[in-house]
């Protein structure tokens, strides 16, 4: 088991800094405002041989009870708890304030071990600074510079202590646990032909699930109800997800990592740096996942940004799952359904037959029916068909329907290959694929998807010039 660390203290003290140095990625969002982190991210870090659990959280502040910051602190409160070592982090150069103080007693009230960072030190500025953390009663301060990696090696030193006492508490609950055991312990061995059948993909890993979708659409309520806890931040009040945070899950007994990522509005409204960083983070997201699912907000449904979302995910190559939310305010649902059915039809034709779930992130609604919709999907995006069941295709198809001649010669379309899955990708070899009409592209493409039942996902069909069986008879001739 990992030693879990939460980094905390109040904003802008260079929290999100050290979990970026810490883990090697720049992976939650920096900027020089504070409050800029809201939800708290995990992520595995490696200091030398130690690897923990790593907890970025939101900034410590004191507000009323229903206003945003307060449910943030809340999710600090929760990773508090998570943790078995807390990093209290101040800043050197604006010295101790109240909020240092306050929360301070927080922490100490907790009772979780909790080591005192005092970050920005480089320099002989934050020399008074970090001398009035000691007030604090926290023990004696590590300086550190999450900047620059200035004290990595101290807190590396005090980590190490508590992995230590964490594994042998461990180890005496493993030996109490055993000797408690009645049933004998039995040794299962595998034979050789366990692992035979191979798949294109591997069930055990882990499915890289994407929730996308245009600021205030449902994302993080959604997420909170299918992992059946408040993990994610939430409200009335539209982009609050600023970082893309993954969450792990299992359902049905298979495992997913879920990505909830920002609103993403129209280009040209996105103006502030933290809001094109955020923008940013939601688009690695997709590019990294299998499966998108495209979060709809029935009551404003197929807005430009709702189809400009959707066409970025399809030319990306991902599977694709568009999730009607906030289906408890519809007041007529079959003639919605049929209603968003055609419009899909009609605004989406690059992803014909697109599930369209009807769901709703507050109650819970549909969501089986959700997760099940992905997995089918994630399916098809693996597809691999054999080349002789392909080239059977493309002789009746041609047959049906033969290319058309361009300049008064005919362009012959000899032999298909699948080169890819994850999306399932095609090469269709023909004498002069210059001069290949695109509505004839088209026309194969779509027979394809309805006679190999490939719905939904991208499908790429690149079209090459054959070799010329007779071009080295033809140079042998040259030459002689």
């Amino acid at each position: 088991m990992k030693l879990n660390v939460a980094i905390i203290g109040r904003p802008n003290v260079g929290k999100s800094t050290l979990f970026n140095r810490l883990v090697g990625k720049k992976l939650a969002l920096v900027d020089d405002r504070p409050g800029v982190t809201r939800d708290r991210r995990e992520n595995e870090a490696t200091l030398g041989d130690l690897t923990i659990n790593i907890i970025d959280t939101a900034g410590l502040e004191v507000a009323d009870e229903d206003a945003l910051e307060t449910r943030m602190r809340l999710q600090t409160e929760e990773a508090v708890q998570m943790a078995d070592v807390c990093l209290f982090m101040t800043d050197s150069r604006a010295g101790i304030t109240p909020m240092d103080e306050y929360f301070a007693n927080v922490v100490r009230k907790s009772g979780k071990p909790t080591v005192l960072l005092a970050n920005k030190s480089e320099g002989r500025a934050a020399d008074a600074g970090f001398y009035e953390a000691f007030s604090l009663g926290l023990g004696e301060p590590v300086a550190i510079s999450a900047e620059h990696g200035i004290g990595m090696a101290d807190i590396y030193e005090i980590l190490v202590k508590y992995e230590e006492d964490l594994l042998s508490n461990e180890d005496a609950e493993e030996e109490l646990a055993i000797e408690e055991d009645a049933g004998p312990l039995v040794d299962v061995e595998l034979s050789e032909d366990d692992d035979a059948d191979t798949l294109l993909y591997d069930p055990t890993k882990p499915l890289r699930v994407a929730v996308v979708g245009r600021p205030n659409a449902g994302k993080s309520t959604l997420i909170n109800h299918l992992i059946g806890e408040d993990r994610l931040l939430t409200g009335p009040e539209a982009g609050i997800t600023r970082d893309s945070i993954s969450v792990n899950w299992t359902w049905k007994d298979r495992k997913f990592k879920l990505f909830d990522t920002a609103g993403m509005r129209k280009k040209a409204r996105v103006q502030e740096k933290l809001e094109k960083l955020s923008v940013s983070d939601a688009l690695r997201s997709i590019q990294f996942a299998e499966v998108v699912v495209v979060t709809l907000d029935v009551t404003k449904p197929f807005e430009k940004q709702d189809l400009q979302i959707a066409d970025l995910v399809a030319r990306e190559g991902r599977a694709i799952v568009i999730a009607l939310n906030k289906w408890d305010l519809v007041e007529n649902p079959q003639e919605t359904l049929a209603s968003m059915r055609e419009k899909a039809t009609r605004l989406l034709p690059q992803m014909r037959n697109v599930p369209l779930i009807p769901i709703s992130g507050l109650t819970g609604k549909n969501l089986d029916r959700l997760m099940q919709s992905i997995l089918d999907i994630y399916e098809v995006w693996n597809v691999r068909i054999s080349t002789a069941r392909l080239n059977r295709w493309l002789n009746h198809v041609t047959q049906a329907h033969p290319p058309p001649a361009t300049g008064g010669r005919r362009n012959k379309v000899r032999y298909v290959t699948q080169i890819k899955a994850r999306p399932p990708t095609f090469t269709v070899f023909c004498s002069r694929p210059e001069a290949l009409p695109d509505s004839y592209t088209r026309y194969l493409l779509n027979d394809l998807r309805d006679m190999f039942d490939i719905p939904a996902v991208p499908v790429r069909m690149l079209m090459r010039k054959g070799d010329n069986p007779y071009a080295a008879k033809a140079a042998k001739r040259k030459i002689h």
